[in-house]
């Protein structure tokens, strides 16, 4: 089964992806992650670093151009490593509010710059910052319970889908955050709303879970990636050792 689906979904993607660069809980540095998912076997990874309202490596209180420059430098380290070694890198970021987290796909560091207004942004004004430059928000790991989460607080009217599959909750290899209960409440609330579901490893160091979602096809940027879930192209999910179809059900 498992040679079966590779087949015929030959693109691998990491889309939860952290760096020791800008995110505090990361172990490893861009260029590490770079060749540790090379050598794994994707065909590219989506750095996703923690921001301001998460467990950001970055100091606050830095201007904001210096911050911006700062934080992608886990994102840029990657993407250089990963054009030398034939891996694709994209940009995405993950942002915090009181332990409630979204990852953000299909904006860059040039919008980041030009809009500053973001790191003041509520829930609301995230998603609608983020669609004005065509983006994508998706709640990451949406019914997980920890001592950083106070509650587990769901915004459907803001979000456009939900990572419904965390290789640190259901992968066995996994140390922290492991319980695939969270996975089962994310998919069904993605379902009850009818949302997309994602996968990723919500990785922070080269001991590589392989979660992440693939395709028939090679993606040709984070715009593409948004295009290809928005319009519910045809993907497979894994935690890195099992296989979903879209609506989270076990292969």
């Amino acid at each position: 089964m498992y040679d079966d689906i590779r087949t015929r979904y030959p693109y691998l993607y990491e889309t939860h992806l952290h760096t020791a660069e800008s995110s505090a809980c990361a172990h490893y540095t861009g260029r590490e992650m770079a060749r540790a998912c090379k050598e794994y076997g994707y065909t590219g990874i989506f750095v996703t670093d923690h921001n301001w309202g998460g467990n950001t490596a970055i100091d606050r209180s830095k201007p904001w151009d210096e911050w911006v420059n700062d934080f992608c430098k886990g994102y840029e380290n990657a993407k250089d490593e990963g054009d030398k070694i034939g891996l694709d890198v994209f940009f995405g970021y993950e942002a915090g509010f009181s332990g409630t987290e979204f990852l953000l796909y299909g904006i860059d560091k040039e919008w980041m710059l030009n809009n500053p207004d973001i790191r003041t942004a509520d829930i609301e004004m995230q998603y609608k910052m983020v669609h004005g430059n065509g983006g994508m928000v998706i709640h990451a790991h949406p019914c997980r319970e920890a001592g950083y989460i106070s509650e587990v607080r769901l915004f459907p009217e803001f979000v456009d889908g939900v990572e419904g599959i965390n290789g640190a909750h259901s992968n066995p290899r996994s140390t922290g955050h492991n319980n695939p209960e969270y996975d089962k409440r994310a998919i069904a609330y993605a379902m009850q709303h009818k949302f997309p579901i994602t996968a990723g490893s919500d990785i922070h160091s080269t001991d590589l879970f392989g979660a992440g979602i693939a395709f028939r096809r090679k993606l040709a940027s984070s715009a593409d990636y948004v295009r290809a879930i928005l319009s519910h192209e045809d993907y497979m999910l894994t935690d890195g050792e099992y296989w979903y179809d879209k609506e989270g059900k076990r292969h």
